[in-house]
Order: structure tokens, then C-alpha cells, then sequence
């Protein structure tokens, strides 16, 4: 299944085997003819998703100079403009016309598959840059479009992983090299509108990803690198960009921080000293090495510390508390009082189960503060915060045309108990006055992997299941980071088998406490939340109806063994590495889902992938599905790969619902086929 050229079929999908061709093509019309009834069902879920959404739409405006940037859709268009309008002299008010600095939806039109990974324009406000993939591989191409004439400038970037930061000074573009494995091995500067790139940062380390940005103060240029464990950064005056970067705290295995700048100092967030959830640093712009790093913020157990934004005069930091988040501000002049949480204000919500994101302060000389508040039940709300004066402003709700009424729907923050008796969080959303007499269907999405917390999110899509009697829920399981950085901890590595037994905890006890049955429960997980869909259909099969898995991670040790996949070396903190570690390679081999499948009887199966996916390559689900057929009992076991797209899926904003309608109408064809 695995193409000998797969480097270049993820460049040029066209090159691909024309047997496996063959083959794909022929699970994508196995799997329509096996879900043929559903069709009507999915234009159904599709049309309710739709019209879930504004058909023209606008995202509220970032300030800059004398321009507000902005995106906006027009009427069923299924990519955005990207446009600026002149702003009125000391408010965030637009002064005159808009102008169009890109129409995604003309490039796209070129591409079957298109998707921008970054835009961003220049200090002088002359041109915009941006990167775009045309294929779903992730390797981007960096494009330079002079504003004043609308041409594109210089010549293009190739082989970019999409990132990059433009120099304060308008004057160079920093970017990211994706090799021919699909690593950001390298960090080039070139002149703006065209010249030699010169090499800053040669990456040797395999196992560390790369990332560049400019500080919110405009000073200094920062290139990061590291893995999930350890990370350092390094540094480049933006007064001096052609100076080369120097590391600002050198690289303690296991240690991680990140810098913020902050007038004449850095913030630093850092795990140091055993600060499992985090804590603040402080250390002088001159010299921010670990020598010099004093407490800010002390470390405080529970109190996961997630992010940090600074202005002049004030600065945000974000933090995550009983497996909700919850925002505080602190002025300069507070700063050096001691006890600056008892100094801070604090922004939270009462519901049971929300979510803040922290947007950032505005504009680094104003104290405006920007986040979004949203829940299961209510959609976001966009609100920017005067962070002098306490006062916050509205400045957008989500729009959802076909109507909405959040007192129609309830919300619950559950707790399952672990086998090791930990306590997993489970959310919950359902209609307001659903019995629980243990007969209710229900989807149970999971995730789990790279301390990535899975949101109290509104989401649009879960309102067909819901509508239609299914519980919506959510487990919260060890992998991620929802009850803090150690709850991603203890389900990675070693300790990886917790992520699946906290999934089946939580749907037992959701079985216990009357929420639904077994045989009533369709999973749901995608990327490394498939692999946990895998490991649980292999360890309870019997207590789901359907599994739904998309670009699910299911051939493990196989990928894990292969040093020229993309992500292996890099993942190798997650999971082991089972070229060197016995011990690793037998607890891979334990639960790998396509090396562990048995003889019994397994729920429907529906394994999606993409042919150009980097990061789950497509011979994983369709390898898995055929050995599912061979070995197992049950099913039916079905493959679906987007011969156009990679891991993200369909673009466009209406494309890709199509594949969440697919997914939705294979959950209640599956609740059906259990039932009877």
C-alpha cells in the first residue's frame, strides 16, 4: 500500500501507483455503496450545517497603524477576503473604503484542494505575504504581493512549512524549510522582494520542530525550537536583523520555557524546578539567561499557566483551573508589588463548562485586550477588554441564521472514575429535559495526545446529532491537558494505555449514570484521537455501535520504526522510540490497533483518510480497514480516502462539512444497524 515515491506523490498526488489508485478508488466506492442509503441523510446534516452559517460574514477587525485588517465572506463564497479598511485617528472605527489585499476564493479556484497556512502584512502597510498549500501536503509556497499595484513582487518560496515572520523594518522575510522527510530542518532570511536566502539556523536535531515569530513590542525576532519535553530560543535584535540569533537560556534536557517580551524585561513561562503546571519568570532584556531569572508568578498546583500577552502599560496571562480557563490582567505599575495574583484582575465565566481564549492585547502602546468566550451551549462571543480601566465591549456574537436557543440545550461537566482512580472529565451536551433512563444514542468524541485540551467549544455541526436526540459528549482523557500538564503526563509514553481505559471509563459511566447503553455509543476521534478510537475497538468492542475514525494513527509500530516518515523522530518523546527500547517497542506492540485486532465481533468501522496527509499517511487506515476484514468479525469495516486533500481534509468552509456530514449520518446509520 505504501508507494516507494510516497515523498513525491505528497508534492504530486497525479504520481501516485496506479494499483493503489486503483485500490482506493475502489474502498471509496465500496464505502458509498455501503452507506448509499445515508445519502439523503448527509444533504440533510449538510444543508442544517450550512445554514448554521452566516452566508456573508466578517471577523472583527485587528487594528494596525492606520489601517483595520480584516477577513470577510461574501455571500456563500467558501473562502474569505482578506481586505483593510483606513482607520479613524484614535478609535477602532473604519474611516473610509475597503480594499481587497487578497481574494482567496480567485486563487482557490485554480486548485481542487487550497488553503493558506499564514498571511501577514508588512509594517509599512505596502505589501502582504502569504503562504499557501495547493495539494493538502503542507509544503507551502510563501507568495509577496505588492499592495499599492496588486502584482505579486518577488519571486516565491518554495518548500516552506508555512511559517514565517516579517522583519519589523518591512526590509526581510524570515522562513521555515520543509525538507524532502516534511521536517522544518532550516530558517532562511532573504531580502523581501527578492535576493539570495541566507541559512540562520540549521536544525540538526530531527526530534525538535522549529517555529520564528516577532515580539508584540516590536524588538526582537525569536526563533524557538524543541520537542514536547525541552525547547530553547534564540534570539535576533529587530533593530539588527541580519545580526545572528544567540540563545537567550540554553537547552536543559526535559526543561521547556517560552519568552515574552515586557519593556525592559522578559516574561518567561517555564516548567523549571519541577513547576508541572507552570509558573512565571522574570529575567532583564539584557541578560535572559536562566542566571538571571527571578519568580513573577509562582507555581501553583492546579493552576495550569497556559500563555502570556504584554502591552505597555499591562500584561494577560491565561491560565486553566478545574478544566476550565480563566484570564488575568495586571498593570506595569503593579508588577513589582509582590503578590501579583492578589494585584490582578480576573476574567471567568459561571456556566459549568466554557471555554476563553486569550486573543491578545490589541496594539502593543494600548491596554486593549482582546479574547472570545463560548460554551457547549452558547455561541462565541468576541469581546475586547480595557484592561486600564476594566471595562469590556462586545464587539461580536456568532451568528447562527437558522436560530438558536441555548435555553433549548443543556450543558454538564461530568467525572468518570479511572481505573487507578483518577477522576476523567467528561462534557456533556444534550437537549434541555432529556430522560436519563439509559436509552438515549450518543457520540463520545476523544482526542488525548500532545497535551492538547479538547475546548467546552459551540460547535455548530453537534447540533444535528443533538436535535435529533443524540448526546453530545466529550472525554476529557489523560494525554491532553485539560486537568494540567500533568494529566498529558500520564497518558503518554510509558504511561500511553491511560488515554484508552479513561476513554472506556467515561463511556461506562456514562452507561452507569443512565445517559445512555452500550451498543448505544458511536466513537469519534481523529489523527492521534484515531489511534485511541483503534485501541478501544480493539479492548471494548462491545460497547459501541459505530467508530468513526478520521486520519486515524493506527499502524504504529510500523510508523514509529520508519525514520523517513515526517513526524517519527519528533514523536519519539510520545510514544518511544522502538528502534532503540525494547521495553518501548513491546508496549507499542501491545496496543498498536493494527498489530492487536482479534477474532470477535467489532462495531461498524468508518476509517477516513487523505492521499496527501503527511502526518497520517493513507496506507494507515486503509491497511488497517483490510486487516480488520481479514481477522476480525463484525464490522462493516469501511475506508474512505480523499483522493484531493491531506490531513485537514476537504478545503473551503462549506466543503469540508460534507465530511462531517458523512461522519454524522455513519454515527446514526450505526445506532440504527445496533438497534435492530
Amino acid at each position: 500500500m505504501k508507494d516507494e515515491n510516497w515523498q513525491k506523490v505528497l508534492r504530486d498526488p497525479a504520481v501516485l501507483r496506479e494499483d493503489i489508485r486503483s485500490h482506493l478508488k475502489q474502498e471509496n466506492a465500496y464505502t458509498d455503496a455501503v452507506l448509499a442509503e445515508t445519502v439523503p441523510l448527509q444533504e440533510d446534516l449538510f444543508k442544517e450545517m450550512v445554514g448554521r452559517i452566516p452566508p456573508a460574514e466578517e471577523s472583527v477587525p485587528l487594528p494596525s497603524g492606520p489601517w483595520l485588517y480584516s477577513l470577510r465572506f461574501e455571500k456563500d463564497a467558501q473562502y474569505p477576503l482578506h481586505v483593510r479598511r483606513p482607520r479613524k485617528t484614535g478609535t477602532n472605527e473604519a474611516d473610509g473604503p475597503e480594499e481587497i489585499l487578497l481574494d482567496v476564493n480567485k486563487l482557490a479556484a485554480q486548485h481542487s484542494f487550497y488553503s493558506l497556512a499564514q498571511a501577514a502584512h508588512t509594517e509599512d502597510h505596502r505589501y502582504y505575504v502569504y503562504a499557501e498549500d495547493v495539494q493538502g501536503s503542507e509544503v507551502y509556497r510563501i507568495q509577496v504581493k505588492d499592495l499599492s499595484t496588486g502584482t505579486l513582487c518577488a519571486p516565491a518560496v518554495e518548500s516552506s512549512t508555512g511559517s514565517f515572520t516579517l522583519s519589523p523594518d518591512s526590509q526581510y522575510l524570515f522562513w521555515i524549510y520543509r525538507d524532502d522527510n516534511g521536517r522544518p530542518s532550516r530558517i532562511y532570511r532573504r531580502p523581501l522582494l527578492g535576493g539570495e536566502d541566507t541559512l540562520i539556523f540549521d536544525e540538526t536535531n530531527p526530534g525538535f520542530f522549529l517555529s520564528i515569530g516577532v515580539s508584540a513590542s516590536r524588538k526582537w525576532i525569536a526563533i524557538e525550537r524543541g520537542d514536547h519535553d525541552t525547547n530553547e530560543t534564540l534570539l535576533i535584535p529587530a533593530s539588527n536583523p541580519t545580526a545572528p540569533p544567540k540563545v537567550a537560556a540554553p537547552l536543559v534536557r526535559g526543561e521547556r520555557y517560552s519568552l515574552t517580551h515586557w519593556n525592559d524585561r522578559f516574561i518567561i513561562l517555564t516548567n523549571a524546578g519541577g513547576a508541572v503546571d507552570f509558573k512565571l519568570m522574570t529575567a532583564p532584556e539584557a541578560t535572559p539567561d536562566r542566571a538571571h531569572w527571578q519568580e513573577f508568578l509562582p507555581y501553583e498546583d492546579g493552576h495550569f499557566l497556559l500563555g502570556v500577552s504584554t502591552g505597555k502599560d499591562h500584561l494577560a496571562w491565561m491560565e486553566r483551573r478545574n478544566g476550565n480557563t480563566e484570564i488575568f490582567t495586571l498593570s506595569r505599575k503593579d508588577a513589582d508589588k509582590g503578590d501579583i495574583r492578589h494585584h490582578a484582575r480576573h476574567i471567568s465565566m459561571d456556566e459549568p463548562a466554557y471555554t476563553l481564549s486569550l486573543l491578545g492585547v490589541l496594539e502593543y502602546e494600548q491596554p486593549v485586550l482582546r479574547y472570545i468566550y463560548q460554551s457547549p451551549t452558547t455561541p462565541a462571543h468576541w469581546y475586547d477588554y480595557d484592561m486600564q480601566t476594566g471595562e469590556k465591549m462586545l464587539r461580536k456574537i456568532r451568528e447562527v441564521p437558522s436560530g438558536h436557543d441555548p435555553a433549548a440545550y443543556e450543558t454538564r461537566r461530568l467525572f468518570a472514575q479511572a481505573d487507578d482512580g483518577a477522576l476523567v472529565p467528561i462534557t456533556v451536551l444534550m437537549k434541555k429535559g432529556t430522560k436519563l433512563d439509559g436509552s438515549n444514542p450518543m457520540l463520545l468524541y476523544g482526542y488525548g495526545s500532545y497535551g492538547i485540551s479538547m475546548e467546552a467549544n459551540f460547535s455548530t455541526t453537534a447540533l444535528s446529532l443533538v436535535d435529533r436526540g443524540v448526546i453530545y459528549a466529550t472525554a476529557h482523557v489523560r494525554g491532553g491537558s485539560e486537568k494540567g500538564w500533568n494529566w498529558f503526563l500520564e497518558g503518554r509514553a510509558t504511561k500511553k494505555t491511560n488515554s484508552f481505559t479513561d476513554f472506556i471509563s467515561c463511556a461506562r459511566h456514562l452507561i452507569t449514570e443512565g445517559y445512555t447503553a452500550p451498543r448505544r455509543i458511536v466513537a469519534h476521534g481523529g489523527s492521534a484521537g484515531g489511534l485511541l478510537m483503534g485501541a478501544i475497538a480493539n479492548m471494548a468492542p462491545e460497547l459501541f455501535a459505530g467508530i468513526a475514525a478520521q486520519v486515524p494513527f493506527v499502524d504504529m509500530l510500523n510508523t514509529m520504526s520508519d525514520t523517513s516518515l515526517p513526524l517519527t523522530p519528533p514523536e519519539w518523546p510520545e510514544w518511544g522510540n522502538p528502534l532503540t527500547d525494547p521495553e518501548a517497542y513491546d508496549l507499542i506492540a501491545s496496543y498498536s490497533p493494527y498489530d492487536n485486532i482479534r477474532p470477535v465481533a467489532y462495531p461498524a468501522i468508518l476509517a477516513m483518510g487523505g492521499l496527501s496527509d503527511p502526518r497520517v499517511t493513507y496506507w494507515e487506515p486503509a491497511k488497517w480497514i483490510a486487516r480488520l476484514r481479514e481477522e476480525a468479525r463484525g464490522g462493516p469495516f469501511l475506508c474512505q480516502i480523499n483522493m484531493e486533500a491531506g490531513h485537514g481534509g476537504s478545503s473551503g468552509r462549506f466543503a469540508r462539512l460534507k465530511e462531517v456530514a458523512l461522519v454524522q449520518a455513519f454515527a446514526l446509520w450505526s445506532l440504527k444497524r445496533a438497534e435492530g
